[in-house]
């Protein structure tokens, strides 16, 4: 039902609070904005050329095989916003995810970052451009949290992978941002699902990125832990003007502390601030079926029947 054009994947890709502590943790971004000329960089500033990255999606169509998901859909993400991906199960939101990063190839239309299609990008400068966290667990023995997190400096480092002193600075500065510093020299074996999160999103912002995509990032989090997690991501977006996309089916999370919501509606998608999204109708009509119902303005559950 739709073409294909593939995309070359990118190559280069216990209960501490999560406290804020990012900034410290950037020192290159003058450095990268230069060396790959940020289209916003005639603009002056750095936080004003971050803010200026943005995924753009133009005439998206993907799917599976013979089911379209997604048909020619057309929406932006800016910078220095934190947006949350909701749809029901099968809706696609993994999909959309991994080919934004380009390891999905199953897709017509074009999708930009920061002005440039994926299409064009090398694999490392797609790695300086956006950071990716999936649902899948590293569960390697002897490999320490340390080593993980320094993953995200890959991009950054000489052929043959040193870590120069800024980089381990940068990497420690992204385990402290997670609450995980503690705990960097522990294998990852030994790590809860939760921690083992926590680790991959130290890695995700060691990357040094304007963008960053997570897929379920409060999945293995308890309560609190959850909406601690989307505090440091919304302070990421809002602080240092990263584009922030994250999937979820924390409803009452992405209505009360993201700035957007895109809601998966098959074939299509809509792209609205919390209090619009709401006023639509659209959750109700989306998520209700015969045992529950849920209040588009509250995330409240209501059940029926039982």
């Amino acid at each position: 039902p739709y073409t294909y054009t593939r995309q070359h994947p990118s190559r280069g890709s216990r209960n501490a609070g999560m406290r804020y502590n990012i900034k410290s943790a950037y020192p290159s971004y003058k450095r990268h904005y230069r060396a790959n000329r940020h289209p916003g960089s005639h603009m002056g500033g750095d936080t004003q050329q971050i803010h200026d990255c943005m995924i753009s999606i133009r005439n998206l169509t993907t799917g599976f095989g013979k089911r379209t998901l997604l048909k020619n859909v057309d929406t932006d993400i800016k910078g220095g916003t934190m947006t949350a991906l909701i749809g029901r199960n099968g809706s696609g939101k993994s999909t959309l995810l991994r080919a934004i990063a380009g390891l999905n190839g199953e897709f017509s239309g074009e999708i930009s970052i920061c002005g440039r299609q994926i299409s064009d990008m090398p694999p490392r400068i797609m790695a300086k451009s956006l950071a990716l966290v999936t649902t899948g667990r590293t569960r390697i023995p002897d490999l320490r949290c340390r080593d993980v997190a320094a993953l995200g400096r890959a991009p950054y480092t000489d052929w043959i992978g040193r870590l120069r002193s800024k980089d381990i600075e940068i990497v420690d500065n992204a385990l402290k941002s997670v609450g995980m510093y503690e705990y960097a020299d522990r294998t990852m074996d030994k790590m809860s699902d939760g921690e083992c999160q926590r680790i991959m999103i130290a890695r995700a912002i060691a990357q040094s990125t304007p963008v960053i995509l997570l897929d379920e990032p409060t999945s293995f989090l308890d309560m609190p832990n959850r909406y601690e997690l989307c505090s440091l991501l919304r302070s990421l977006a809002h602080n240092d003007g990263k584009c922030i996309l994250f999937s979820t089916h924390e409803l009452d999370i992405a209505m009360q502390m993201c700035d957007n919501i895109i809601l998966l509606d098959n074939p299509t998608l809509y792209n609205l601030p919390p209090t619009q999204l709401a006023a639509s109708g659209h959750i109700e009509r989306l998520f209700r079926n015969n045992t529950v119902s849920i209040d588009g303005r509250t995330g409240k559950i209501n059940l029926h029947g039982i």
